[in-house]
């Protein structure tokens, strides 16, 4: 009986966060993009997530100017969907609404290049890969063992070490994005104004000031400051509440 109880609660749950979502989609379509962030926000704060409903809430806030917020909320779809590109371009469009033009300063060498191969897929992506290379080299020894000519069992063994180096190097990849992407705290600087300091007190000398909208890497943390990074590798401290983590 309380497994039943659970199982309808759950239930019951989803219908809801199906029906808020939908009634953000129409608040949306009518332009009331206040009423569809309300909607939204409501699925969200109930636990829920997914990569449409991310991308409309950053819809919703880019259509009210509204750029630290919309930013943020395509970062979080694009964490769930790396690969989309209708994502990645509304992100640009929301980003030049912000009014820090600082620039990426590329990485190079070897980890640049690793890093590069293995976030073109999520790390559950090259599971899936590892996974389906591996029932082909199920296949191919099966073919190898079955077969009675040696031309074919040397086609198969062959075909059985390619296979396995594909597992080894899909699993590979999934690891080391699992653990850059684990590694990685990107947040999204919500204040209007924001002094990067020096050091983590408010007296610390001001190195400049970030505003709303701009992307941080967050490094290491002593009580309300973080010490964060932009992408020109310019670093210093900021306090925790003029920020909001991405992966939070």
């Amino acid at each position: 009986m309380k497994k039943i109880l659970i199982l309808l609660l759950i239930i019951s749950q989803i219908s809801w966060a199906q029906t808020a979502f939908e009634k953000g989609n129409q608040f949306y379509a009518k332009e009331n993009y206040d009423a569809a962030i309300s909607s939204y926000e409501s699925v969200v704060n109930s636990g829920k997530q997914s990569a449409e409903l991310y991308f409309n809430l950053g819809n919703s806030y880019y259509k009210l100017h509204k750029v630290a917020p919309a930013i943020y909320n395509y970062e979080k779809a694009l964490l769930l969907s790396p690969n989309d590109a209708e994502i990645k371009t509304n992100l640009d469009f929301a980003k030049k609404m912000a009014v820090d033009d600082i620039k990426v300063i590329p990485k190079v060498g070897f980890n640049k290049l690793l890093a590069d191969f293995t976030s073109k897929y999520h790390y559950d992506t090259w599971a899936w890969i590892a996974v389906s290379f591996a029932f082909v080299f199920l296949l191919f020894f099966v073919g190898y063992y079955f077969s009675e000519k040696t031309f074919l069992k040397r086609i198969f063994f062959i075909g059985m070490f390619l296979w396995l180096v594909g597992i080894l190097l899909s699993t590979a990849s999934g690891f080391f994005e699992k653990n850059r992407n684990d590694n990685e705290r990107p947040a999204i600087v919500f204040a209007e104004d924001a002094p990067l300091k020096s050091e983590p007190k408010l007296s610390g000398q001001e190195t400049t000031v970030l505003h709303e909208g701009t992307k941080v890497f967050i490094l290491e943390s002593i009580a309300n400051w973080k010490k964060v990074e932009l992408t020109d590798e310019t670093t210093g401290w900021i306090e925790e509440s003029a920020i909001k983590e991405i992966k939070n």
